[in-house]
């Protein structure tokens, strides 16, 4: 069985990206959590290791090279996810709805539940396409009940 740090190192080199610390890091963190993650919540985790600038760097490398997706939260705040092993550089695949919760604020991915294709006049062009459903999760549920 592959470890992470070795599965983590060939992500990177598929995708043209060089072995750093962060990068590593930053896909442990997210690979780790069940939930999307914000950048502040990255820098806090991450302490000293990583800078604002660094950080913001491999997330925008990460998600132009396809490794992960960006949800916005309902305040606007961005969110990160790893992708499914189907989305590259050109072409997102991973098109899923995310959840989130009013009360906790965090956000999930439905990776069960697919997005249909969204059909567009002659002329447009459809980049991205976020649905979130919003709600209380079952981790909260089960808090309040």
């Amino acid at each position: 069985m592959e470890n992470n740090t070795a599965r983590f190192e060939k992500l990177l080199v598929k995708n043209g990206l060089k072995r750093t610390a962060p990068r590593l890091q930053v896909l442990e963190i997210l690979s780790g959590r069940d939930s999307a993650t914000s950048q502040p919540y990255l820098e806090q985790v991450m302490g000293k290791d990583a800078d604002r600038v660094t950080l913001y760097r491999v997330l925008q490398a990460f998600e132009e090279k396809g490794i992960i997706h960006k949800v916005l939260d309902q305040q606007g705040t961005a969110n990160y996810a790893i992708c499914s092993d189907s989305c590259s550089a050109h072409e997102h695949h991973d098109e899923h709805v995310h959840f989130n919760c009013d009360n906790c604020h965090k956000i999930y991915c439905l990776d069960t539940v697919k997005i249909p294709a969204l059909k567009v006049p002659a002329g447009f062009k459809v980049d991205h396409l976020n649905l979130i459903a919003t709600g209380i999760c079952a981790s909260c549920s089960d808090k309040i009940n």
